[in-house]
């Protein structure tokens, strides 16, 4: 039977944490950079969410992968960022099938993103991460 070797599995959740951030970076960048926040707002209403939650997204977004990347709480970021992608699911990616190749993108890639986070919340918080301290 082969185990977890205890001097790399941290890694591996440093890894994860490292690339889960990198993805919400791009996403939010993406929302940012090439469709505007104005663009990402008029999207959401056609959608049938409200507009402001575009602006909402993108900074629960960058903030996330912020948190993801340098490490502060990213157990509990982790676990935060899960109803974005659920909203992307239940709002756009949910009608249009499981292949996220299909028109208007499946759901597959959002689901399998959410097993990521749900995966670091269990693994824990990996080497050089920010301590929280919350002592008065």
């Amino acid at each position: 039977m082969h185990t977890t070797s205890a001097s790399t599995a941290p890694y591996a959740a440093l890894l994860l944490r490292v690339s889960l951030a990198i993805l919400f970076f791009a996403h939010a960048g993406l929302k940012y950079f090439i469709f505007t926040p104005a663009g990402t707002a008029h999207f959401f209403e056609s959608v049938g969410v409200p507009g402001w939650m575009a602006y909402v997204t993108m900074t629960w977004e960058f903030l996330g992968a912020i948190a993801l990347l340098v490490g502060f709480m990213p157990r509990l970021a982790a676990l935060a960022l899960i109803p974005v992608l659920l909203g992307a699911i239940f709002t756009v990616h949910g009608a249009a099938g499981f292949w996220f190749t299909n028109p208007n993108g499946g759901w597959e890639y959002p689901a399998f993103w959410i097993i990521g986070l749900i995966s670091l919340a269990l693994i824990g918080d990996g080497p050089y991460h920010l301590k929280a301290s919350f002592k008065s």
